[in-house]
C-alpha cells in the first residue's frame, strides 16, 4: 500500500535511506556512486552546449570557438564536457578494476556485471561520436578510420558505412546523425543505469572479503551517504585540477585545428580512454581479424561470471590471482602506451606480445587459475 500511495518515499527510504549495506565497504565502492555523478555532468553540461552548437561541417568548428569565446562561461561548459568525459573513463575504469579484484562478476551479481559491461561499451560509442562534433583534424580523420572499420561487415558492410556517413565520405550528413546519437545516447545510458542499479539492489553489495554478510548491514544512511559525499568532495578537487590549470592536458593538440579533408594528421590516435583497443586493433595485420579482437576485448569481460572458476571471490584471499591481477592493469598500461607510439619497430612487437597475453589472461589464465589453487590448498590440507 506505501508502495501505491507514494512511489518515491517507498523507493527513496528503502533503496537510498534504509538501503542495507556491508558494514566493511570502503572508499573503492565509491567509483559507482561517483560515475553517475559523472554521467549527470556530462548530460546536464551537454544540453547547455548543444544549446549553440551548429551540427554543420561549416559552422561546427566556429560554433565551438563562439561558445567558448562569446558564451557567458561558455569556456567552463565546453571544458567541463570534455575534460569530464576523460575524468569519466577514469572514475569508470576504476570501478572495473575494483570488480575484477574483488570478484564482483561472481553468482549472483553477474547480472549486474552484464549491464555494467553492456553501459562500458555504450559509453565508448557515445564517446565516439561525441569527439566528431568539435571538427577538429582528430574528429574527422578519426571518425573516417573508425567508421572504415565497419566494411569488414560481410556482405552489408559497405552500404552500413554510407548509411551512417550519408555519402561516400565523412561529411556533413555524417556530422548531424553523430550529433543526434550524442545526444540520444546519453539518456539511454541513464536508463541502463537504473537498471544496473536496481539489479544490484536486487541481491545487495558485495564487500572486500567477497563472502555473504545478511546478516552484518548497516542502513546507506548516515553511514555511506557521508562516505560518498567526501569522495565526492575529493573527485571536485581532483577535476578542478583539470579544470581550471590544465584543461587541454588530455586533449589533442590537432583537434584544435578545424578540420580539412585535404591535409592528413601526421599521426592519428584516439582520445587516450580508447588507446588499449586502439592497440589490440592495429597489433594484427589483418582488418577483419583486428576489428574482431578489438570487439573481442571488450565482450570477454561478458565470459567472467562463466570462467570464475573457484568458489572464492576475492583477492585478499588468493594471493596468485592478486599477482595475477596487477600483470593484467600492467598489460593495459603498456597497451594504452602502445596505441600512442607510431606503428614502427619495436612499437608493432610489444603491441602483440601485450595483446595476446591480454587474451590469455581472460580466456586461459583465469579459468586454469580456480582449478590450481583448489588443487594447492587439497594438497596442503
Amino acid at each position: 500500500m506505501q508502495l501505491l500511495k507514494y512511489p518515491l518515499t517507498f523507493v527513496f527510504n528503502n533503496h537510498v535511506v534504509n538501503y542495507p549495506t556491508p558494514v566493511n565497504l570502503h572508499y573503492a565502492w565509491n567509483f559507482g556512486f561517483l560515475s553517475l555523478i559523472c554521467l549527470l555532468i556530462q548530460v546536464f553540461s551537454g544540453i547547455f552546449l548543444a544549446m549553440h552548437y551548429s551540427p554543420n561541417i561549416d559552422l561546427a568548428f566556429a560554433s565551438v570557438e563562439h561558445i567558448m569565446r562569446d558564451v557567458n562561461f561558455g569556456w567552463l561548459l565546453r571544458y567541463v564536457h570534455s575534460n569530464g568525459a576523460s575524468v569519466f573513463f577514469m572514475v569508470v575504469y576504476a570501478h572495473i578494476l575494483r570488480g575484477l579484484y574483488y570478484g564482483s562478476y561472481v553468482s549472483p551479481r553477474h547480472l549486474v556485471w552484464v549491464f555494467g559491461v553492456v553501459i562500458f561499451l555504450l559509453m565508448i560509442i557515445t564517446a565516439f561520436v561525441g569527439y566528431v562534433l568539435p571538427w577538429g583534424q582528430m574528429s574527422l580523420w578519426g571518425a573516417t578510420v573508425i567508421t572504415n572499420l565497419l566494411t569488414v561487415i560481410p556482405f552489408a558492410g559497405n552500404l552500413i558505412v554510407e548509411w551512417i556517413w550519408g555519402g561516400f565520405s565523412v561529411d556533413n550528413p555524417t556530422l548531424n546523425r553523430f550529433f543526434s546519437f550524442h545526444y540520444l545516447l546519453p539518456f539511454i545510458l541513464i536508463g541502463l543505469s537504473v537498471v544496473h542499479i536496481a539489479v544490484l539492489h536486487q541481491d545487495g553489495s558485495g564487500n572486500p572479503l567477497g563472502v555473504d554478510s545478511k546478516t552484518d548491514k548497516i542502513p546507506l544512511y548516515p553511514y555511506f551517504v557521508v562516505k560518498d559525499l567526501l569522495s565526492l568532495v575529493l573527485f571536485i578537487a581532483f577535476f578542478s585540477i583539470f579544470l581550471y590549470f590544465s584543461p587541454n592536458f588530455l586533449g589533442h593538440p590537432d583537434n584544435y585545428v578545424e578540420a580539412n579533408a585535404m591535409v592528413t594528421p601526421i599521426h592519428i590516435v584516439p582520445e587516450w580512454y580508447f588507446l588499449p583497443f586502439y592497440a589490440i586493433l592495429r597489433s594484427i595485420p589483418n582488418k577483419l581479424w583486428g576489428v574482431v579482437m578489438m570487439l573481442s576485448s571488450i565482450l570477454v569481460l561478458l565470459c567472467l561470471p562463466l570462467i570464475h572458476s573457484t568458489e572464492i571471490r576475492s583477492s585478499r584471499f588468493r594471493p596468485i590471482y592478486k599477482v595475477i591481477y596487477w600483470l593484467i592493469v600492467s598489460c593495459c598500461l603498456v597497451l594504452g602506451w602502445v596505441g600512442e607510439m607510431p606503428v614502427e619497430s619495436p612499437y608493432i612487437a610489444i603491441g602483440q606480445v601485450a595483446s595476446i597475453y591480454y587474451f590469455l589472461h581472460f580466456l586461459v589464465i583465469l579459468p586454469s587459475l580456480g582449478k590450481l589453487e583448489t588443487f594447492l590448498l587439497t594438497y596442503k590440507t
